[in-house]
């Protein structure tokens, strides 16, 4: 079984640049608290690289 990410929203994409806006709704994260289940892939650490000030990551089995 692979890996998967966690993410959770931590801080508000307001006053944030669009691409890092994008990234978060990517991601599927719509507001603060937000908590998403993600498989452990390149794409998907990149997409957290990007937001990586905005979100908190753990990594579950």
């Amino acid at each position: 079984m692979a890996a998967r990410l966690k993410i959770t929203q931590i801080k508000s994409k307001i006053s944030e640049k669009q691409n890092q806006r994008d990234t978060l709704r990517s991601l599927g994260l719509k507001r603060i608290n937000d908590i998403v289940v993600r498989e452990d892939n390149a794409q998907n650490r990149g997409y957290v690289r990007t937001v990586a000030h905005l979100v908190k990551v753990e990594e579950i089995d």
